[in-house]
């Protein structure tokens, strides 16, 4: 969610320097099966599977939202509240999957199939299973699906930190995509993964405030403004 010149390449270094968040079990479990599944090295096929599921948390929110908004509709307190996350969710479900649509661009750029994992019934079946502990847990335990959610989005940012990384021959390739340019200006593909792991960030902060721990919060200059619960 870009919205003030930031320098990603800075950004990208504070990421790799930073230390992994301290993830529960559940979280090693869910990061753990997908290695199993997708393999230790990052490839653009692992980071496809990864922007497939990040959006479904803000889906679960949002019906959770709505569901209070009918049951207190006259609290406006909690209305505003419960409109804000609303508001945000929707714009984390697009930005993820603006993320999910330059990854199969970058993937068609380069002649690059998906990979056996992304044949339809696979992420089906994942989709579900992740719709439903998402959608449970929204329910039941509020604070945890936030809380969770920043477990998979610092995944995610350092996942993107280390992936350009390791490929520095984005440095010098261009963007050319409409795709792309349609929702960022950025020049070079190491630029784009870049913004996509900040973005990753800016999710990770604002489930941090959610779930109550404003502190786990990463600042850098230029970075949006952070709604809590």
């Amino acid at each position: 969610m870009e919205n003030k010149k930031v320098d990603l390449k800075k950004e990208q270094g504070v990421s790799l320097k930073r230390p992994r968040y301290k993830y529960s079990l559940s979280a090693r479990i869910f990061f753990f099966s997908m290695d199993v599944v997708t393999g230790w090295k990052i490839t653009l096929g692992k980071t496809k599977l990864i922007e497939i599921l990040a959006s479904i948390p803000y889906r679960s929110w949002e019906i959770r939202q709505y569901g209070r908004l009918t049951r207190k509709y006259k609290n406006n307190e909690l209305i505003d509240k419960s409109g804000k996350i609303m508001e945000w969710s929707r714009a984390a479900q697009d930005n993820e999957y603006w993320h999910l649509r330059v990854i199969n661009e970058k993937m068609r750029e380069d002649g690059i199939k998906d990979p056996w994992y992304l044949i339809p019934s696979i992420p089906y079946i994942m989709v579900s299973l992740y719709t439903l502990m998402t959608r449970l847990t929204a329910i039941f335990n509020i604070k945890r699906a936030f809380l969770f959610n920043a477990e998979f989005e610092d995944h995610a940012e350092h996942v993107y930190a280390k992936f350009v990384l390791d490929n520095p021959q984005w440095e010098d390739q261009p963007v050319k995509s409409g795709i792309v340019k349609q929702f960022s200006d950025l020049k070079t593909w190491a630029d784009v993964f870049r913004r996509i792991g900040l973005d990753e960030r800016d999710h990770m902060n604002h489930s941090f405030a959610l779930c109550g721990k404003p502190e786990n919060v990463v600042k850098y200059e230029g970075m949006p403004e952070i709604i809590a619960e």
